[in-house]
C-alpha cells in the first residue's frame, strides 16, 4: 500500500493544487456562494463514497416530515437523464438516479430534484412549489456554488476522514482542513457497543473547531424483508437459498448483519451506483434459479424494474443514535443554524 501511495503522489499533487485553487476561489468570494432563501441542510462528506449520506438523508426526511414541506435536492448520480428534472410518480431510478428515486419512492409526499447546477435547481423549486419550507441537500459538500444554513459531514467510524489521504493516493475529495465548513459532524457505522472513551478518543482525533459538534450513531437493518406485494420475517427464510445482490460502495455492515443471525447467502457484489444491464440480469437469474434475492433499499429501485420477480426483497436500513437525549439534541442543532 505504502508503494502505491508512493507511486501515485504525483497525481496527487496535481489534484491536490486544483482542489487548493478551487477552493480559494470560493473561500476569496472570486467565485459567488449562493445562499438559499429556504431554510436548508447539507449532506456531504470528505470522501469518495459509503459514509452513510443517504441514510442520513433518510433519517433527516423523516424526522421532518410532519413538521415541514421538504424537497430533496441531488445531483442525481448515475443517472441516465441531464438538467433539472422535477420528479413525479412516474420517474425511475434511470432518469433520477438510484438514491433521489428511493427517496421519492419512500416518501411520496416530498419535492425530488435532481440537477447538476443545484442553485439553478432552487431558484425553480422555489418558483414551482412557493409551500417549501426546508430543503435538503444531497452530497453538497463540494458544490461549493451553494451555501447551505447547516452543513453535516458525514465519517464512517472504521474508515474516518482522519486516516485518509487525497485522492488518487486514498479515498478524500479533497485535504481534511475542508471539514472545516462543517457545522456538524456525524460519525456513521459505529459498533453497537461503543464506550463513551472511545467517543472521546475519536473526537479528538477529529480534531472539531469551537463550533463544531460530533454525533455518534449506528446503522440498524431491519428484521422484515419487504418488496411490493408482501413483507417476510428473516427468520421464516434461515434454511432457505438466499441470493444476495448488492451495488453499493460498503456493504460489510449487511454482510456482518445477515451473518449474525445466521442467514446463508450467496453474495453478488457489483460496483457502486452499477446500473443493471440485461448481461447482470441473467447473471443474477442464473445465480438465483428462481429463489429469493435480497438486495438494499437503494438497489432495490434499479433492479425491481428489471429483474420483475415476486422474488425480489430489500432489506430495509435505519440511522440510529446511542441515546434518545444525543438524537434529541441532533435534531435541534441542525435546525438552529441560520
Amino acid at each position: 500500500m505504502k508503494l502505491i501511495r508512493f507511486l501515485l503522489f504525483p497525481f496527487v499533487i496535481f489534484y491536490g493544487c486544483f482542489v487548493v485553487i478551487r477552493n480559494s476561489l470560493f473561500n476569496l468570494n472570486i467565485i459567488k456562494k449562493n445562499k438559499t432563501n429556504i431554510y436548508s441542510i447539507g449532506v456531504g462528506n470528505l470522501s469518495l463514497g459509503g459514509s452513510g449520506k443517504s441514510i442520513l438523508v433518510d433519517y433527516l426526511i423523516s424526522e421532518n416530515l410532519k413538521t415541514n414541506i421538504i424537497s430533496v435536492i441531488s445531483r442525481g448520480y448515475g443517472r441516465k437523464s441531464s438538467g433539472f428534472i422535477l420528479a413525479n410518480s412516474k420517474s425511475n431510478a434511470l432518469e433520477i438516479g438510484d438514491e433521489p428515486f428511493q427517496y421519492l419512492n419512500k416518501y411520496p409526499k416530498i419535492k425530488v430534484a435532481v440537477a447538476e447546477k443545484r442553485a439553478l435547481a432552487v431558484k425553480k423549486i422555489s418558483k414551482l412549489n412557493a409551500n417549501i419550507d426546508l430543503l435538503i441537500f444531497d452530497d453538497i459538500m463540494q458544490h461549493r456554488s451553494i451555501l447551505t444554513n447547516h452543513l453535516i459531514i458525514t465519517t464512517t467510524f472504521n474508515n474516518p476522514f482522519f486516516k485518509d489521504y487525497l485522492f488518487p493516493a486514498g479515498n478524500l475529495r479533497e485535504f481534511r482542513i475542508g471539514r472545516k465548513r462543517g457545522n456538524t459532524i456525524l460519525v456513521t457505522k459505529c459498533p453497537k457497543y461503543l464506550s463513551i472513551e472511545d467517543r472521546v478518543r475519536f473526537s479528538n482525533n477529529l480534531r472539531l473547531f469551537s463550533n463544531q459538534k460530533a454525533y455518534f450513531t449506528t446503522i440498524s437493518y431491519s428484521e422484515t424483508i419487504i418488496n411490493s406485494i408482501k413483507k417476510i420475517n428473516l427468520q421464516k427464510i434461515k434454511n432457505k437459498k438466499i441470493t444476495l445482490v448488492t451495488g453499493i460502495a460498503d456493504s460489510s455492515d449487511l454482510l456482518i448483519y445477515l451473518n449474525s443471525i445466521k442467514i446463508t447467502f450467496n453474495h453478488l457484489k457489483f460496483r457502486d451506483h452499477f446500473n443493471f444491464d440485461q448481461k447482470a440480469i441473467l447473471k443474477i437469474n442464473k445465480k438465483a434459479q428462481h429463489t429469493i434475492v435480497l438486495t438494499t433499499e437503494k438497489d432495490y429501485g434499479r433492479l425491481s424494474p428489471l429483474l420483475k420477480s415476486d422474488n425480489l426483497f430489500y432489506i430495509p436500513v435505519k440511522l440510529s443514535f446511542f441515546s434518545k437525549k444525543e438524537e434529541t439534541e441532533f435534531n435541534k442543532r441542525v435546525k438552529s443554524f441560520v
